[in-house]
């Protein structure tokens, strides 16, 4: 097995829960169709006892993948922070959060292009629901013409800076649908930097190779109703591109 330790940091761990720091180009869990390492991988290989905890994922085809202690997930290129489950009670508690939309994330992001916003606030919103693209079965859609049920989605932007050419955003999903940040954002025709899916024909800028997404921070409830807060340290490439941008400031 690859040895993936040394680039997933644990933030905070206690006897219901692991907060990780997810490194970019790692799978959460298998899909089926390629046998890379993923995180459950190290969950298991560090945290044996954590198996058979969540729900089994089952494919058309009939067979079942495991995701022990999996309660959400972040995407292959996106980094930043993941909460997993260390025993069934806590698994259930936080799922409960998920589907009352209770849990509270932030991300970063670069986008391309300039958004405009309402006069004198920093601040937007994408209320569309998403469904499954008409063109490609590995895509989502919250544009025209989507297909299959729609699901209501909607997500908080903040802008930071910004170019004629980049957008550098904090996000808040408040919904949680597959790829929902990078939908939403080439909804609005401000796709994501560097998302070879969504916007595979645009220039990757400021240094990224991956997609230039991070999931900054997370809260959610304990088991005894305690709030808990946690943040992901800056990847290597964003801090890259903030040195480049300058981080003191706005660029308008």
């Amino acid at each position: 097995m690859v040895n993936l330790s040394k680039n997933i940091q644990i933030l905070h761990e206690d006897g219901d829960f692991l907060v990780i720091n997810k490194p970019s180009g790692l799978v959460v869990h298998p899909d089926g169709r390629t046998t890379e390492p993923t995180l459950t991988d190290w969950i298991l290989e560090k945290y044996p006892e954590i198996k058979g905890v969540g729900e089994p994922l089952v494919l058309s085809d009939g067979r079942v993948i495991d995701r022990p202690g999996i309660v959400h997930r972040i995407d292959r290129d996106t980094s930043g922070v993941l909460v997993i489950a260390k025993n069934q009670k806590a698994f259930l508690h936080l799922k409960e959060q998920f589907k009352n939309n209770e849990v509270s994330k932030t991300y970063l992001c670069f986008v391309y292009g300039k958004i405009k916003l309402p006069v004198s606030s920093d601040y937007g919103e994408i209320d569309r629901p998403i469904g499954k693209s008409k063109s490609n079965f590995r895509l989502w859609s919250a544009q025209r013409g989507a297909k299959g049920a729609m699901r209501e989605a909607k997500t908080i932007y903040k802008v930071l800076k910004q170019t004629l050419d980049w957008s550098y955003l904090e996000v808040s999903p408040k919904t949680g649908r597959t790829h929902q940040i990078r939908v939403h954002m080439k909804a609005i025709n401000h796709p994501v930097l560097c998302d070879k899916l969504y916007a595979p024909k645009r220039e990757c800028l400021l240094g990224f190779e991956r997609t230039a997404l991070h999931a900054k921070s997370i809260s959610f409830k304990n088991l005894a109703g305690e709030m808990l807060s946690f943040e992901a340290p800056l990847p290597e490439d964003f801090q890259k591109a903030e040195k480049v941008i300058g981080a003191n400031t706005r660029v308008l």
